[in-house]
C-alpha cells in the first residue's frame, strides 16, 4: 500500500485543488505526493508543494486519513490530509513535476459537490464546520477510479 500525504490549504474560504482530466471527467485533488525513502509525511508534503507549486509551506495538524482500496492492487493508497499554511511564493503548476491541468481555488461550500480523488469533499466540509468526530475514516468509498 502506498501512502500519499496531501495539503488542505485555505485562503478566503477557498481550498486549493489541482484539476486533472480523466477521459471526459474533471477530477480535483488536494496537492501532495508520495514520500521518498527515508522521508516523513510532512517532509514529503513540503517537498511536493515546493516542486509542484513553487511554494513554501508550514504543515500543521492532520485533518483525516483513509484508504482507497482497489482489490489488493498496487494502487491501494492510504491518503493522509494535513492542514497547511502558505509561507512564501504564489502557487503555480510546474509541468515537470505534475500532470495537473490547472490550479483551482474551490469555494468551501462546493467541496461536497466536486468530483475529488480521494472522495473526501464531504468530510473536509465537516472538518471545516467543526463536525468531524474522527480522523481515521477507514476505507473511502470511491465511486470512480483515476486511471
Amino acid at each position: 500500500m502506498k501512502v500519499r500525504p496531501a495539503a488542505l490549504i485555505i485562503e478566503n474560504e477557498k481550498i486549493l485543488t489541482m484539476r486533472y482530466r480523466y477521459g471526459s471527467t474533471d477530477v480535483y485533488a488536494l496537492p501532495g505526493g508520495n514520500p521518498d525513502p527515508g522521508e516523513s509525511l510532512t517532509e514529503a508534503l513540503q517537498r511536493e508543494l515546493r516542486e509542484e507549486l513553487g511554494v513554501a509551506t508550514e504543515v500543521q495538524e492532520m485533518v483525516l486519513c483513509g484508504e482507497v482500496l482497489l482489490g489488493g492492487s498496487p494502487k491501494d493508497t492510504l491518503h493522509t490530509i494535513f492542514r497547511a499554511r502558505l509561507l512564501g511564493g504564489t502557487p503555480g503548476l510546474d509541468p515537470e513535476h505534475t500532470t495537473a491541468l490547472e490550479l483551482v481555488w474551490v469555494p468551501r461550500a462546493e467541496l461536497g459537490t466536486r468530483r475529488m480523488y480521494p472522495h473526501v469533499g464531504k468530510y473536509l466540509q465537516r472538518y471545516l464546520e467543526g463536525n468531524l468526530p474522527m480522523l481515521y475514516l477507514g476505507p473511502i468509498a470511491q465511486p470512480y477510479v483515476a486511471e
